[in-house]
């Protein structure tokens, strides 16, 4: 049996078990507050992002472009959050909205961060497009040390947690 779920398995060691499931069976839906993410292209920051979502009562929501959620490096990082957390179609998102910026937004701790709400984190890369900060407030993670940015995932996970500091989420 070993030997089966060696070659069956994407993973560099065999796993004790593999699960089989349907994409259409992952849950949907909305709640309060979404993370969406704009073309972030690594699995394993996506698969972070669910977790974390997970985590903190949060629904996730991925543009065109993003990696996939089912592939296996973001099935091993959201660690079976993915079978918990709701995708929300892009369409749904909340009309009440915070760009997570690099640079130049308001601390996040100055804003009101009240749900329902919507926060947009953009690609390492490229950031977010101008037509989706456009109108929305931006924030910014004021960063004391000599770090010129966060991965993705941590920064969404510090604005799910500050999210929760502010509403007891």
């Amino acid at each position: 049996m070993p030997e089966l779920l060696g070659e069956v398995s994407t993973l560099g060691h065999a796993p004790r078990v593999i699960g089989v499931y349907r994409r259409a069976d992952l849950p949907v839906g909305v709640r309060d507050v979404i993370v969406a993410l704009w073309q972030v292209s690594d699995p394993g920051n996506v698969g972070t992002l669910l977790r974390t979502a997970d985590a903190f009562g949060a629904g996730v929501s991925l543009s065109p472009e993003c990696a996939d959620p089912t592939a296996p490096r973001a099935l091993r990082a959201s660690a079976g959050a993915i079978f918990r957390v709701p995708l929300v179609d892009w369409a749904d998102l909340h009309e009440s909205r915070v760009a997570l910026v690099a640079h130049g937004g308001a601390p996040m701790s100055d804003v009101d961060l009240t749900p329902p709400l919507t926060v947009l984190l953009g690609s390492e890369r490229t950031g977010l497009p101008a037509e989706l900060v456009a109108d929305r407030h931006k924030v910014t993670i004021p960063l004391p040390g000599a770090a010129e940015s966060l991965n993705v995932a941590a920064a969404g996970a510090i604005a799910l947690y500050a999210l929760s500091c502010q509403h007891g989420l």
